[in-house]
């Protein structure tokens, strides 16, 4: 394909959900608008497969009520959600020690309980103390970005099983260790997120439910409503003058607009050429990010022997390779268990002959849901960091330093250009 398609008001480069909530949101006000996706799909980081004829999600898959908006499109579009299964003992692996617990506390000490209850708080307080709208206004906001949040636990907390269990909590949310994070950074995407329990629990967080069919029916349905949406071409050039904006891409096509909305991982922004170029502050923020590391597996079974067993399916561990697992099985699907390799356990992890890495998932489910789990049907895994056109998962991290220093370049247009996502 080349040549010079129709001028539009707006181009939306990304058909992630961001990029397609923008552009049904331009549309809904009138704007003629295209998007232009590298991919040959719409969705993203949300992405999902057909195994054993059942859709599953391989990425973003989970919604819950601290997510409004998220729910609202859901039922604007029609769709239908269920609840995460989490009936049943969860397994923590906490060093080495396996134990079993109802509820949503875990079978530590009294002392320990303590520590980590006082961690929370501490968290919690320090989060209220970063604007969610603008965290390098925060009055600490340079010594928070300072720091490691390794560097802090250390410092507050002390106790190796509560910072292992923070630990683990990170991996989950960002996809990074504590020693990768920086403090500003922690801080202000709890605060956003509604406080870490929220981010991390299943039942009334936002674990909570899934869509029925799978996730990326979102894109799909913002996707029809926007109609003009060009697949399997990335974007290579942005050229902007007094008049607008001209997209060049890989195949050689050149998309003309008088608005551009980029809705494209940060750190990977930098693979277009920009003329005239991004100011310094913006460049130097995007060079400083990069994307979390998530590896999620789905592990199908011929029945969800764990439920049997009393078990929710849910299982966390401090020491990976894995992380976290949940139960997998969602409306009429089938049985399944759902790994997540995350952090630093998970960098190089598709670099491993393919049959050792099965072999060290399987030897870990045995470990936590016994015998049965020896025996899966099927495992399928996606490797966020191998993905050209996401560079990682779930979300993007800044680096110590980043976000009190050029953090005002993330939202400021520039020129003709917006960003989103």
């Amino acid at each position: 394909m080349s040549g010079s398609p129709s001028a539009v008001d707006v181009l939306v480069v990304g058909a992630g959900l961001s990029g397609l909530n923008a552009a049904r949101h331009l549309v809904d006000r009138g704007h003629a608008v295209r998007v232009i996706e590298a991919r040959s799909r719409v969705g993203g980081r949300t992405w999902t497969i057909q195994l054993g004829g059942r859709p599953f999600d391989a990425g973003g898959q989970w919604t819950g009520p601290g997510q409004p908006r998220m729910t609202a499109l859901i039922d604007e579009l029609g769709l239908k959600t269920e609840s995460t299964f989490h009936q049943g003992r969860k397994v923590l692996d906490l060093e080495g020690r396996v134990s079993t617990y109802a509820g949503t506390i875990p079978r530590i000490s009294l002392g320990r309980l303590v520590r980590m209850q006082l961690a929370l708080w501490r968290i919690e307080w320090l989060c209220r103390k970063v604007p969610r709208e603008a965290p390098w206004e925060a009055a600490a906001a340079a010594a928070f970005d300072a720091r490691s949040v390794a560097d802090f636990l250390a410092d507050k907390v002390g106790d190796p099983d509560v910072i292992a269990l923070t630990n683990s909590a990170a991996r989950v949310i960002f996809g990074a260790d504590v020693e990768d994070l920086s403090l500003l950074h922690f801080l202000h995407y709890l605060h956003s997120g509604g406080g870490l329990s929220k981010l991390i629990e299943t039942h009334g967080g936002n674990q909570d439910r899934s869509v029925v069919g799978g996730a990326q029916q979102l894109s799909e349905g913002l996707a029809a409503r926007v109609e003009d949406v060009v697949l399997g071409d990335p974007v290579t050039a942005v050229e902007q003058d007094g008049d607008g904006v001209t997209v060049t891409t890989r195949s050689g096509a050149r998309h003309r607009a008088r608005r551009l909305v980029m809705a494209v991982p940060l750190p990977l922004v930098d693979r277009i050429r920009f003329d005239p170029p991004l100011p310094a502050q913006r460049v130097a923020l995007q060079r400083a990010s990069q994307m979390g590391r998530t590896v999620k597996c789905v592990v199908r079974y011929a029945r969800p022997f764990w439920r049997e067993a009393g078990l929710s399916g849910e299982a966390v561990c401090t020491a990976g390779p894995l992380n976290v697992v949940f139960d997998g099985l969602v409306g009429d699907g089938l049985p399944a268990l759902l790994v997540f390799i995350t952090g630093r356990p998970a960098a190089g992890w598709s670099d491993q002959d393919p049959a050792r890495r099965h072999q060290r998932i399987v030897d870990s489910l045995v470990r936590w849901f016994g015998p049965e789990a020896a025996h899966p049907v099927e495992i399928h895994e996606t490797d966020w960091s191998t993905e050209e056109f996401s560079g990682g998962a779930p979300v993007v991290l800044f680096g110590r330093g980043a976000l009190s220093a050029h953090g005002t370049a993330l939202r400021a247009p520039v020129g003709r250009i917006h960003w989103a996502g």
